[in-house]
Parts: structure tokens; C-alpha cells; sequence
């Protein structure tokens, strides 16, 4: 195999599933930008993951994606983490720059671009629902980009706790325990969806929330990219609020690591239709 090949090679280290779209994305974004590059998924069990981070290194991959359950392990195999990685306490994306591999979070800023596309987040004050890894993401980088307040919602004290702290050496930030249906405060400015309720299959799944607090000029946000146009975001529009679904994220943090592994700016409309054809929508 062309030692070129190898060079333009990333990929993914994950669980894959029959028809990626996070794969179709990419390589039509690589198409668009002349790269004779892949992106490959490749599943990696966690017992074998430092043997498939040095076999990447080895390779000369010019970096790679991480999907759970790797995303906080790989943090051990790797030279250093940004400054978001290391807050976040978790990375997806990693970068061979000059033989270091270099892990970044790029959840969380894929998801602030696509707000600050409608609206400025600095001065905003948001509310996550959620405690996972990419509410962790999504709250670092509000918070890294001014917000005034980030306020996390979920059903676990520790794990909400840990958000906030996180956001907290940013900009101010509370908790809130889920208990019944969340209602959305009127100074709240961004909603943001991060759990997995709604994700198919369970498409017609209801995030408990309620609805009868949205008002037009709140931004609500789902994370879930699929489907795209999740039961939140159909309510949300319905209230004339403002809407933005998963596949904006997603496009996003694709640009972005396109960005940090070629230094070439990918086309996000090329991105978004690949996906788009994925879940046909």
C-alpha cells in the first residue's frame, strides 16, 4: 500500500453500525476537497485499545475519532490533551501533529457554532439536560464561550455536579434535579437536549418537558441526529421557538476535525446533504 495512502488515512475507533453516516459525511467531504483520503470505522474493544492507538501512530494516520466507550481511556495513550479535552475530561477526536498525538473535544464546539449560526452565546443563559459525556461537552464549551450561565438538569446530584464544576471554571453554573416535567425558567435564553431520549428507535420518546414553558425566541437544541427531526424539535417549532437539530452539531464537528487533521476547510453543505441522504430526510 502507497505510504501517500496511508498518510491521508483517519478514521474512527467505535462500535460500527451497517451504514455509518458519520463515514458517508466525511468521505463527501473529502471528495469536495480533492483528498484521496478514507475514513474508516473500526471496531476496537477497549482491551485492545492502546494496541489500535499505537497501531494508528505506527501508520501514520493523520488522526482519528473516538466514540464511546473510548473517549475518556484514550486520554492514557495519547501525548496531550487541549485545554477543552482536559476540562471536558474526554476527548473524540485526536491529531498526529509532527509524530504527537494531540486529543480535542470537538462535541461541544460543533454544537456552539451551530448557536452562535442564530445567536451570540456570550451573555446567553442556557440550560443542559443530561449528565453524559456530551452534556459535559456542551457545558465546557458554553461556558468557554462566555455564557453567563449554564444550568445542568438531570437525575443524578453527583453526576450533574460534575458537569457544573466542570463549566465552572468558566462561567457561573447550577444544578437542577430532574424530578418531574423540567419547566423552562423565562430568563433561560438556550435549551439544550443532551441525553439520548428520542434517539431511535424510540422515536416518539418525550423528553419531560414542559412544553407549555417554550415561547417564541427560546432556542431548543437536540443533539440527537437521528432521526434529525426528533419529537422536542417538532414541539419546540410548534411554539415558535427557535429550533436546531442534531445534524448541525454533528456537521460541525466533522468541519472541525476535517480542519485539524488537513488545515483545509470542508464544505458544511456537502456534509449535511450526505447526511441528510443517510436518514433521508
Amino acid at each position: 500500500m502507497p505510504r501517500s495512502f496511508l498518510q491521508g488515512l483517519t478514521g474512527c475507533f467505535g462500535f460500527p453500525v451497517a451504514e455509518n453516516p458519520t463515514q458517508a459525511m466525511m468521505e463527501a467531504a473529502y471528495a469536495s476537497l480533492g483528498l484521496d483520503w478514507r475514513y474508516l470505522t473500526v471496531e476496537v474493544r477497549p482491551e485492545q485499545l492502546g494496541d489500535a492507538v499505537r497501531g494508528a501512530h505506527a501508520m501514520n494516520w493523520r488522526g482519528f475519532n473516538c466514540t464511546i466507550p473510548h473517549k475518556i481511556e484514550v486520554l492514557q495513550f495519547l501525548d496531550e490533551p487541549s485545554k477543552a479535552a482536559k476540562a471536558i475530561g474526554a476527548v473524540n477526536c485526536v491529531v498526529n501533529r509532527d509524530g504527537r498525538l494531540i486529543g480535542d473535544n470537538t462535541d461541544g464546539k460543533g454544537f456552539v457554532q451551530s448557536v452562535q449560526a442564530v445567536r451570540d452565546v456570550q451573555g446567553m443563559r442556557c440550560v443542559v439536560l443530561g449528565s453524559g459525556g456530551a452534556a459535559r461537552a456542551i457545558a465546557v464549551e458554553l461556558a468557554i464561550a462566555k455564557a453567563a450561565r449554564v444550568t445542568i438538569v438531570g437525575r443524578r446530584l453527583g453526576k450533574i455536579a460534575e458537569v457544573s464544576d466542570a463549566a465552572l471554571m468558566f462561567t457561573a453554573s447550577d444544578v437542577v434535579v430532574w424530578k418531574d416535567n423540567y419547566r423552562v425558567p423565562a430568563d433561560v435564553d438556550l435549551l439544550v437536549n443532551a441525553t439520548s431520549i428520542g434517539l431511535f428507535p424510540d422515536v416518539d420518546a418525550r423528553v419531560p418537558v414542559d412544553v407549555s414553558t417554550f415561547r417564541p425566541g427560546l432556542i431548543v437544541c437536540d443533539v440527537i441526529p437521528n432521526p434529525p427531526r426528533t419529537r422536542l424539535i417538532r414541539d419546540a417549532e410548534e411554539a415558535g421557538c427557535v429550533a436546531l437539530d442534531g445534524l448541525g452539531m454533528l456537521v460541525n464537528q466533522g468541519v472541525i476535525g476535517i480542519k485539524l487533521w488537513s488545515d483545509l476547510d470542508a464544505d458544511s453543505a456537502v456534509m449535511r446533504r450526505a447526511l441528510e441522504e443517510v436518514f433521508k430526510t
